[in-house]
């Protein structure tokens, strides 16, 4: 029999997730409830496909938060794998340092947690005689600005080596500089594969050697979308590697563009929304929960805005309806058709070109949302406040934004009042 792994990380168990509790509490608990299935999917696969061991690249937990439950369940999976011979190794990343829990922990025998040190674990053999050998290295802060390579020794000769890091690569958007290398300094080191976590989307930079970075298998928020999974990874006889993505997620993210050209009456926008969430649904094999962004040239969209909150409960309406399926937020990008912008020229058509060229850019304007902004965001979780301006370029943005959306808002309400008069 070949020699079978499970690579992932980052499963950042029952991370907190006020922002989308914020809006919908029955969401926000299937998402932080879906951390848990993972591991459970993850443990079912192992066991399923008989594997000889689970490496785990870093962030079991999501920090200091940690809670002696979440522990207690880890330690039940721990022992699931026990039972069936499963052998678990685990290095420990910037959000496990955080936490005090992780220390006290006492794993059941089959489970190996990597110190500081990087002294390698035999964790097998091939039926040749051949050994597999896993190096790893846990960081006890959660800051590391150097890189961890130096730490790692060479390789066991005539053996298979797994090497096991949590690092940002050479940086990547939305993560902190954390034990940051090269792909080819990782390369050149000498490993065979080289089983990553971290940063929260998949990619596979290398296969000769492999380097893998799994992304986790259970997205938390609209900024880690699409499909989530684990790594199964095959050692043949002749030492060569092969491997596979297998999906894990409960809760799919997706931001979902729906084109309304076209479109002319509510019923029809409404079938076309209900056509796209339907092909997306099934495209992600379990609970789709998508952002839509309704977009086009259609004579609904002063409609569409001015009734924002009906379009809001209809389109969560016709979500449900679908089963397993939510809307996490709706995103208006809808423009009126040039005829009904030029049956609209006169006073609205001047109006609105004073709101978007004056007034929506002008400092004082910008000044007063600034402050606006900054009382309510003030008022949020640390970590809603974070997903909405994590930084100065974010906020500039995110005014801008609210600024022409303010202006679009109030035109439709108008034009809307006077189409009907």
């Amino acid at each position: 029999m070949p020699f079978r792994f499970i690579h992932t990380a980052d499963l950042h168990l029952d991370s907190p997730l006020a922002s989308l509790a914020l809006r919908n509490a029955d969401l926000g608990d299937l998402v932080r409830g879906a951390t848990r299935k993972a591991l459970e999917r993850i443990v079912d696969l192992a066991i399923a496909e008989e594997v000889d061991m689970v490496i785990v690249a870093g962030d079991l937990y999501d920090g200091s938060q940690t809670s002696m439950a979440t522990a207690l369940f880890l330690m039940g999976e721990m022992r699931r794998l026990e039972a069936a011979g499963i052998r678990v190794f685990i290095i420990r990343g910037n959000h496990d340092a955080q936490s005090q829990i992780t220390r006290e922990l006492t794993f059941p025998p089959n489970v190996h947690v990597f110190d500081g040190r990087g002294k390698p674990v035999k964790a097998g053999a091939l039926a040749s005689g051949r050994e597999v050998h896993v190096h790893g290295i846990s960081f006890a802060q959660p800051h590391a600005p150097n890189s961890l390579l130096p730490a790692f020794r060479a390789p066991v000769p005539d053996a298979v080596n797994i090497g096991l890091m949590h690092t940002s690569l050479a940086g990547a958007s939305r993560h902190d500089p954390y034990a940051p290398v090269g792909i080819s300094d990782l390369a050149a080191h000498g490993f065979d594969y080289w089983a990553l976590g971290h940063i929260h989307q998949r990619r596979v930079h290398s296969q000769d050697p492999w380097i893998v970075m799994p992304g986790n298998p259970q997205g938390r928020d609209i900024n880690e979308g699409g499909p989530k999974g684990v790594t199964l990874a095959t050692i043949a006889e002749d030492g060569t590697i092969s491997c596979e993505e297998r999906p894990i997620a409960i809760a799919v993210f997706e931001r979902l563009s729906v084109d309304l050209s076209g479109i002319e009456d509510w019923h029809g926008m409404l079938d076309r929304v209900e056509a796209a969430l339907g092909a997306a649904k099934t495209a992600a094999g379990a609970h789709l929960v998508a952002r839509l962004a309704l977009t086009g040239t259609t004579p609904l969209g002063w409609r569409l805005r001015r009734d924002e909150d009906l379009l809001s409960g209809e389109l969560q309406n016709l979500a449900a309806s679908l089963g397993d399926c939510w809307i996490e937020a709706v995103e208006l990008a809808v423009v009126q058709p040039q005829a009904v912008a030029e049956a609209d020229a006169g006073p609205l058509a001047e109006l609105g070109r004073l709101m978007h060229d004056d007034v929506a850019v002008s400092h004082a304007y910008r000044e007063e949302l600034r402050e606006t902004l900054g009382d309510l965001l003030r008022q949020l979780p640390r970590e809603a406040r974070s997903l909405l301006a994590p930084d100065e370029a974010a906020e500039d943005a995110l005014l801008s934004e609210l600024a022409l959306q303010g202006a679009d808002a109030v035109l439709a309400r108008l034009g809307g009042e006077s189409g009907r008069a």
